[in-house]
Formats: C-alpha cells, sequence, structure tokens
C-alpha cells in the first residue's frame, strides 16, 4: 500500500509511493480540500491541469446534505465528482471542534501570537464518550464511530479516517487527556466497525503536550492502520505557532512506525509544508489554494499577494511570470486584468486564481518530490523561502 522509495540523509523527509484501487499517490503530496464533493472553481480536467493527485471531501457536512436516504442511494464521489483520481474523506471529527469549543472559545485550530479571540458563539455540540450531538436546526444529531465509518463507506472514498475529538489549543491539559482518551476508544471502534476495502487512517491528537502526543503516537501506531492522520491546537506557547507545530510533530512521528504513510490535518501554507516534510509528512491537507484564490490571493515564488490592492491595476505581468500552469502559459489574463475582474465581481476571476493556486502548491510538491530524489532540498528550501513571507500580503 506505501512504499517508501528514498529516505533523506538529512532531514526526516522521504518520497513514497501509496497505491489506491484509483491509483498511485506519489509523496509527498498536496491533499486539494473538495468539502461538499467538488473542489470549487475546478472542473475534473481542471484538477488533471493542474497536477491534482488527491482530493479531500468532509464527511459531516455531506451527511447533513445527503441525510440517511441520501447516503442509502449515493453513487459514490467518484461517480459524482467526475474524477476517476483518488479521494480521502476524513471522519467528521474536525466539525466537533469548529461547531463546538471553536465557537465556544472564539479561537481557531491555531491560535497565534497576540491573536484577539473571535466573539464567542453557542457551543453547538455535546460529546459524550460513546459519540458526539450536534444541534441542527433545534435538533441533536448524533454521530457515532460507527456511523462515521457506515457513512465514509457509502461514500466510496479510497482512504477514510477514524473518528476522533479534535481538542482547542486553550483546553487544559485535564481536558486533553480526558479527550486522548475518549479518540483512543474511538479509534478501536472505528477499526472494529469497518468492513469494507478502503483504507483507514488512525489520528493522533495530544494538542500540545508532548508526552500525550507521544502517548497518541504509541497507541495509534499500535493498532492496524493503513496509515495515519496528526491533528493538531497548535498554540503560541513557543513564541509562534510555527514552533509549536515542529515540537508537536517532533513528540508524535518518531513514535510512529515508519512503514505507513503520516498525513497532516488542515496544515499546508508553504513554509508549513518545508517544516512537515522535513519531520516526515507524506501528504497535506488545507483550504488555503482555493478559498484564498476565490478571495484574490495568489500564491507565487515571489511570496503571496493579494491582487484586489490598486498596486497591480497598471501591472502586466503574468500572475508569476516562472509559473506554467495553464492560466500564466495562456497569456489570457495578467495581473491587472484579473484584478478587474475581481473588482467586477466576475466569477472568471475565482476560477482563473484557483487553478494557478493549485497547480502552485501541486507544483510544489513535484519540486520538492524532486528534490528530496536529487539532494537538492537545502536548495530548493532556499529558493521558495528566502521572498515567500509568510507573515502576511506582499505589496508587490
Amino acid at each position: 500500500m506505501f512504499k517508501i522509495l528514498k529516505e533523506s540523509s538529512t532531514s526526516n523527509a522521504r518520497l513514497g509511493v501509496i497505491e489506491t484501487p484509483h491509483g498511485l499517490i506519489e509523496t509527498p503530496a498536496y491533499t486539494i480540500v473538495g468539502t461538499h464533493a467538488e473542489v470549487k472553481c475546478l472542473t475534473p480536467s481542471d484538477l488533471v491541469a493542474t497536477k491534482t493527485q488527491l482530493i479531500i471531501a468532509n464527511t459531516y457536512h455531506l451527511w447533513r446534505e445527503l441525510g440517511d436516504e441520501g447516503l442509502a442511494n449515493y453513487p459514490g464521489l467518484h461517480q459524482v465528482m467526475g474524477w476517476s483520481g483518488p479521494i480521502m474523506t476524513d471522519s467528521g471529527g474536525f466539525q466537533v471542534f469548529s461547531l463546538g469549543a471553536a465557537r465556544e472559545q472564539g479561537t481557531g485550530k491555531v491560535k497565534k501570537m497576540n491573536e484577539a479571540p473571535h466573539s464567542p458563539e453557542e457551543n453547538l455540540v455535546r460529546v459524550t464518550d460513546a459519540g458526539v450531538y450536534f444541534m441542527e436546526d433545534g435538533e441533536e444529531q448524533y454521530l457515532d464511530a460507527e456511523l462515521s465509518m457506515r457513512i465514509q463507506e457509502q461514500l466510496g472514498a479510497d482512504i477514510i479516517v477514524a473518528f476522533d475529538e479534535p481538542t482547542s489549543p486553550h483546553h487544559d491539559y485535564a481536558y486533553t487527556k480526558e479527550s486522548l482518551v475518549r479518540t483512543h476508544k474511538w479509534a478501536e471502534r472505528s477499526l472494529e466497525a469497518k468492513v469494507s476495502n478502503q483504507l483507514i487512517y488512525g489520528v493522533i491528537q495530544g494538542g500540545s503536550f508532548p508526552d500525550l502526543r507521544k502517548e497518541s503516537a504509541e497507541f495509534i501506531g499500535r493498532l492496524p492502520f493503513d496509515g495515519f492522520a496528526i491533528g493538531g491546537a497548535f498554540g503560541d506557547s513557543f513564541g509562534s505557532e510555527k514552533a509549536e507545530m515542529i515540537a508537536e510533530l517532533e513528540s508524535s512521528i518518531p513514535f510512529l512506525p515508519k512503514d505507513r504513510p503520516r498525513h497532516l490535518l488542515g496544515i499546508g501554507r508553504v513554509e508549513d509544508l518545508f517544516i512537515g516534510v522535513e519531520a516526515g509528512i507524506d501528504t497535506f491537507d488545507c483550504v488555503i489554494p482555493t478559498r484564498e484564490a476565490r478571495h484574490g490571493s495568489v500564491w507565487t515564488r515571489e511570496g503571496r499577494f493579494d491582487l484586489k490592492k490598486s498596486i497591480f491595476e497598471n501591472d502586466d505581468r503574468p500572475i508569476d511570470p516562472s509559473c506554467d500552469c495553464p492560466v500564466c502559459l495562456s497569456g489570457e489574463v495578467d495581473r491587472r486584468s484579473l484584478r478587474q475582474l475581481f473588482k467586477d465581481k466576475d466569477p472568471r476571476a475565482g476560477e482563473l486564481a484557483t487553478v494557478h493556486n493549485v497547480y502552485f502548491f501541486n507544483n510544489l510538491m513535484a519540486d520538492i518530490r524532486e528534490a528530496i530524489k536529487n539532494d537538492s532540498w537545502a536548495d530548493l528550501k532556499k529558493q521558495y523561502l528566502k521572498k515567500n513571507n509568510e507573515a502576511g500580503t506582499l505589496e508587490g
């Protein structure tokens, strides 16, 4: 199922391949988010043209949209999406956090330095040891490990994920420990409930507490999962969320079996990719390429910038002069004309920017694979990170 082709001599980076019923995934790889069984603004042919290898869909949202009858008659994600490549589904566990603690505490998964909390909202989740109750339209909807497995099997993804409870960066040690016990029990129940031939990943949690992350990696690593998904509750106790992420990976990865793939959940900025790959991560998923494109932010080798800014109103350069994505190669738009499309609220703006961004991240992963193969990792890292300002939007 997973084969390591080469390991870096200077880090934990590794070149590999994951075999699925719908094709091979060359790793390290980016997983493009298709929450509602579609990658917004992209057609199936766009996905191929942007070098997409793997898509992840959201179990919770599809479950709520389809209902029991819709799921029973669902033809499968591949047919619905018109996509013949590999697909992954999450477990619905992230919504335990996003609709629960995240709302109640006014926080995100990544708590940045000096970040002001969001306005707290009503917690829509009630967590029990058996499962989770979500408040939907005045009624509670119940989801547990067994139901998550049934839903993911009916969706028909190649890779599915065990049900878990992600914690908040504001949760204390006692609650994180309690939650970890639940996640581990749910992992065992997920394995017992699974009846399909789909690949299944177990989830490592433990917040920002090194002993809990080690405990989780060792526990989940002993179970017969086909791979591992690493969750996080990245905070600022080390001075920055990047340092926290590194610490959490170092508390998890060394205690996992080396012969199975590792997926980093919900993380995928440029600097994150280099950090993760160096630590031994094989696949990543994140909404950044698609969500930011729809709002006018594009990623290039020169950095990330917001095309809606006035500084680009007379800029006739391609989005990225060094890019060979379909948009940049076609000459159909330059920065000035794409900015105008966003200003006019033309839907083509989001489509063109999405094609570019998805290609950029997938192409970056292809460059990373080549660098591991050729032992040119340090040069590639310097090339991408020298001008790519992760702190904010570049001005040109």
